[in-house]
């Protein structure tokens, strides 16, 4: 019954809400809604706001899940093998992203981008001038990609840890032996070992940099010039206006996205019999 109460109707709701033209002038009169069929969906499409939001949410999703993944598992092969002292400090500062507050991490980040900030005096210091992060169109959405590698890599970094320590030893002993090198043993033997923990953490950071909202709402409001609004932004956005039919179109948009992108993954990483 809680579950759908809470979770079945409310899908169901939103799933209806997508294709009738509801809005908030409709809360007091339900019955006055009108079915528009797929509409709002064509609206969406036609709305260069929602296509940029598309864009930018693809062009996040490209860069970050790759750059996070990158980074996860080479901070994660370190500390299995390369980190032997005070492992486990390292393992704690490496996660702490993860569980530090977006509003905290966001006033943290805004004052490094500063156009004084610590990055930009960083780069002077080796003759190079950095722009204005955040107010630049250009370099907003790197700079919000940057951020949201920092914050997401901990948990990709421990699934990854977990997924090499149930590598077999005695194969690379083996590959030593027959006179493998170590990248040559990583790619051969324990890349391929690590196709289920590597889906795993490539479906995660899709339904996550899909869903990216955070880092636009709290640092830049979707801008400048639309440069950072992203699909669920735009979602906020509509229903703050009351477009509760365009809101909830844009949703099933994600969801649909998110769907694909999961599919392909499972494609792609899916153990090889």
């Amino acid at each position: 019954m809680l579950f759908a109460t809470f979770g079945v109707w409310p899908v169901f709701s939103s799933l209806s809400m997508s294709v009738t033209d509801i809005t908030s002038r409709d809360a007091r009169t339900p019955f006055m809604v009108n079915f528009v069929g797929l509409d709002n969906y064509t609206t969406l499409f036609g709305d260069p706001t929602f296509v940029r939001a598309v864009l930018n949410t693809l062009y996040f999703v490209a860069i970050g899940i790759p750059l996070t993944m990158v980074i996860a598992l080479s901070l994660a092969v370190a500390l299995n093998s390369g980190i032997q002292r005070a492992k486990g400090i390292f393992r704690v500062a490496y996660f702490a992203p993860v569980v530090t507050s977006i509003v905290a991490v966001a006033v943290v980040w805004k004052y490094l981008y500063q156009s004084d900030g610590m990055i930009n005096a960083a780069l002077a210091a080796i003759g190079i001038q950095g722009p204005d992060w955040l107010n630049d169109p250009d370099w907003s959405m790197p700079a919000l990609i940057l951020m949201a590698v920092w914050r997401h890599f901990g948990i990709p970094m421990v699934i990854f840890l977990a997924g090499l320590q149930s590598v077999p030893a005695d194969l690379h002993e083996a590959a030593r032996m027959d006179g493998a090198t170590r990248w040559r043993a990583f790619r051969s033997i324990t890349l391929p070992l690590l196709r289920p923990t590597t889906l795993v953490v490539a479906v995660l950071l899709s339904i996550s940099y899909l869903q990216f909202f955070e880092e636009p709402f709290v640092m830049t409001s979707g801008g400048p010039l639309d440069s950072t609004t992203s699909i669920s932004y735009y979602a906020y956005q509509q229903f703050g206006f009351g477009n509760y039919g365009m809101a909830s179109a844009a949703s099933y948009v994600l969801v649909t996205a998110i769907a694909l992108l999961s599919f392909v993954q499972f494609r792609i990483f899916r153990a090889k019999a």
